[in-house]
């Protein structure tokens, strides 16, 4: 079946919908301040969710037809496209509270792959449906906008961080941003495990797979990280801050 088919909604209570989204990527878009019941119950009638995505499979496919956004309830995600000689470039990594497909919304194309990087799951925007019900209430018309304005701000950093860092920096950087992010939702800023492979890394930041590996091994070696296989432990975070603000300075 194509993972582009539709997926029924479900059938469930509004107490059901505050409980399951309440600590799940959909909660600025499904529980904005100021939604009342009767909007809450709209948007029961959109969302479909819970779907899941084993490790390794396509959520959607460059070029295939733009339906809906997709929120990471669950696991990890890289956005990558092909190039013409076939090599594979990521573009993003997406964990859980993310949104992903924005990147089809203006061509009604999606202009990459998004492969699940762990078992993971999603929540079902239908774009057409949300884009309507986002006219009459304007609290999500509004969170929508402040997700999409997120956005670019994350595209302008990556090009920031391709274009004036050097590879110390390129992954200080990295570390620094996966950190914030797994402090958001609540989980240890300063030990997580690495979902994507250093290749991977590699190609997201413009490095090569071993220099990724030895500027690991540096960091290691100078007391900024621990690493264990994909287990990394920030040990100095303010010695890989110093590295920021002296390409910044």
């Amino acid at each position: 079946m194509s993972i582009q088919s539709p997926i029924p909604v479900r059938d469930v209570s509004f107490r059901g919908l505050r409980q399951s989204c309440s600590n799940c990527s959909l909660r600025e878009l499904c529980l904005p301040i100021g939604l009342n019941q009767d909007e809450l119950r709209q948007l029961d009638t959109i969302i479909a969710q819970g779907r899941p995505v084993k490790r390794g499979e396509a959520l959607y496919r460059a070029g295939e037809p733009f339906r809906s956004l997709y929120a990471v309830r669950l696991g990890f995600f890289k956005a990558s496209v092909i190039s013409e000689d076939g090599r594979e470039q990521v573009t993003g990594f997406h964990m859980t509270g993310e949104l992903l497909g924005m990147d089809a919304i203006s061509t009604d194309f999606h202009t990459c792959d998004a492969i699940a990087l762990e078992d993971s799951e999603v929540c079902e925007l239908p774009f057409a449906d949300i884009e309507t019900l986002a006219r009459d209430v304007p609290a999500l018309q509004h969170h929508l906008y402040k997700v999409m304005s997120r956005e670019i701000v994350r595209d302008h950093g990556v090009m920031l961080l391709l274009g004036n860092m050097k590879a110390e920096e390129r992954l200080a950087a990295f570390l620094l941003n996966l950190s914030q992010r797994f402090a958001v939702r609540g989980y240890s800023s300063s030990s997580f495990h690495l979902r994507m492979t250093r290749e991977e890394i590699g190609s997201y930041l413009g490095l090569k797979l071993e220099t990724v590996s030895r500027t690991l091994s540096k960091f290691q070696d100078q007391g900024y990280i621990k690493v264990q296989n994909r287990l990394i432990e920030l040990v100095d975070v303010d010695s890989l801050k110093r590295l920021l603000n002296s390409c910044q300075g």
